[in-house]
């Protein structure tokens, strides 16, 4: 407790006027962290380490247009320190944001391509990061990102790749990906079985849906007890009280110091609700595996941390306790408000060039969400404890407002309904695929936590998003070791099978 105080301490904690400050994203939306589900590894820098260089791969726009002659330039990272004859590729697909080029250095990929001689290499995906196809982020510009496009890059630079390096079919290639690469590593081997030998596709989201209520309910589920849950539903239903009334908006925006003042606007209440649970739920996310990639470095804010705060009456009723994690969480991010004006949001997501803060990934990914994915996490399942004010309606909404009518329900559904027919959903078909699961991360809600079929799942206890892909350290769980141990064994069988024939 004494630590959780300390933490407190730091944090003014007064009934301040609402804070004026420039748009920007918000820290974490539509479950997704500012720069990226997956963040960047850690790295204990010693003198001798040096980031990897990166390098650039001549791509092509549409790779279903043989008439569309228009190439772009995609980021890449190689790590050979480890390579020998023969030995395997190791390969990480980058996601919905930069990818870092620790991840050809550090993690326990890296570790596997040491004990396995592996040459490991990374690849930005398309429009995230720099790997920037088009001179913009338009409507026109995104109808080139697509999940199809993007295995089209991998397995187009899978090929480039053997002739670089004059690989062979003995040099078997292993994909991995976390969080939506996760599932693209799936999909690779499922989609180009011939150019990939196997894949360990964690916290992969593998079946698309557009209400996605599961997800607050796991992030209810995760916390450490049923007091906790209690306290955070009592706090959202008087939140949602206070919004009722003009002295309970007034004090929502001092105490909760919103950027602006919190008016009756509907959807200005949707997008504050939502961003005030979005406290809860990149803890959850992510809790004590991960959380310093995520964006917190230095702290030690977990699942734990947030209940004892809610627990303690000591701190006030259960609301000002929420606020107090409010508080908590904008001095660790170094933010002095919470953007809450949906039409702001909205114009900041509406921007178009490279530089704005909309292509951190926050607008790519919201289009891949109203074409291809839906997952909106919304607050329509009773069996959850944050409200009700962020309902399917409100993300629809989102679709709509920044991209056009068309993106209605309708089609997003379209696109959601071939999402699964082309990849399988949970009727996928492939063999040499591992799904690695954390017991606490929401996402695996979508993905596979029991074996079916020829398809390998590792539920782990206890953990969170991502959290077998980071660095092994003193102090990873029983579980958490032992997950890493038996896909590490795995791909060694895989690799010790080279059943398969590939066309190099």
């Amino acid at each position: 407790m004494k630590s959780i105080f300390l933490i407190i301490l730091i944090v003014p904690i007064v009934l301040a006027s609402p804070i004026e400050e420039e748009d920007h994203i918000p820290r974490f939306k539509n479950g997704r962290p500012k720069h990226g589900f997956l963040g960047s590894p850690h790295v204990k820098h010693s003198e001798n380490f040096k980031s990897a260089t990166p390098q650039w791969f001549t791509q092509k726009l549409n790779h279903f247009d043989d008439s569309d002659s228009r190439t772009w330039q995609q980021r890449y990272f190689v790590n050979a320190s480890s390579f020998a004859f023969e030995g395997p590729v190791f390969l990480m697909i980058g996601g919905e944001g930069p990818l870092s080029p620790n991840w050809v250095s550090v993690g326990t990929m890296v570790e596997y391509a040491a004990e396995y001689k592996a040459l490991v290499v990374a690849v930005e995906h398309r429009f995230y990061g720099e790997s920037h196809p088009l001179g913009d982020m338009s409507t026109d510009s995104l109808k080139y990102l697509s999940s199809e496009q993007a295995l089209a890059d991998l397995a187009s630079f899978r090929e480039a790749m053997v002739k670089q390096f004059s690989l062979t079919s003995k040099n078997l290639w292993i994909a991995f990906g976390g969080s939506y690469p996760g599932a693209l590593s799936a999909w690779f081997r499922t989609k180009y079985p011939h150019l990939v030998h196997g894949s360990v596709a964690t916290s992969a989201p593998i079946f698309a849906q557009l209400d996605f209520p599961q997800y607050l309910e796991v992030a209810t589920d995760s916390l450490t007890d049923d007091s906790c849950q209690v306290n955070v539903r009592t706090a959202t239903d008087a939140l949602g009280n206070y919004t009722l009334t003009e002295a309970g908006l007034k004090y929502l925006s001092a105490r909760f110091r919103t950027c602006k003042p919190l008016t009756s606007n509907q959807f200005d209440i949707q997008n504050f609700a939502e961003a005030i649970a979005g406290n809860f739920f990149g803890v959850v996310q992510y809790n004590k595996d991960n959380r310093e990639f995520e964006g917190a470095v230095g702290t030690n804010i977990t699942i734990s941390v947030l209940c004892s705060i809610m627990n303690n009456a000591t701190l006030g009723d259960s609301i000002e306790r929420y606020a107090i994690i409010n508080d908590l969480m904008l001095h660790t991010y170094g933010s002095k408000c919470v953007d809450t004006t949906y039409d702001d949001y909205v114009t900041s997501m509406q921007k178009t060039d490279w530089k704005s803060s909309a292509a951190e990934g926050g607008r790519q990914w919201l289009y891949q969400t109203c074409t291809e994915f839906g997952f909106y996490q919304t607050t329509d399942s009773p069996k959850q404890v944050y409200g009700s004010l962020f309902p399917l309606s409100f993300s629809l909404k989102q679709c709509m407002d920044i991209f056009g009518e068309q993106f209605n329900a309708t089609n997003i559904n379209r696109g959601i309904d071939w999402t699964n027919a082309n990849y399988g959903g949970y009727g996928m078909t492939a063999t040499r695929i591992i799904f690695p699961n954390g017991s606490i991360d929401p996402w695996h809600a979508l993905s596979f936590t029991e074996d079916t079929k020829d398809l390998i799942a590792i539920f782990i206890k206890g953990t969170a998003h991502c959290a077998n892909m980071y660095p092994s350290g003193p102090n990873d769980s029983e579980e958490l070791v032992a997950a890493k141990q038996k896909i590490n064994a795995l791909i060694g069988e895989w690799l010790a099978s080279p059943d398969v024939h590939y066309h190099n």
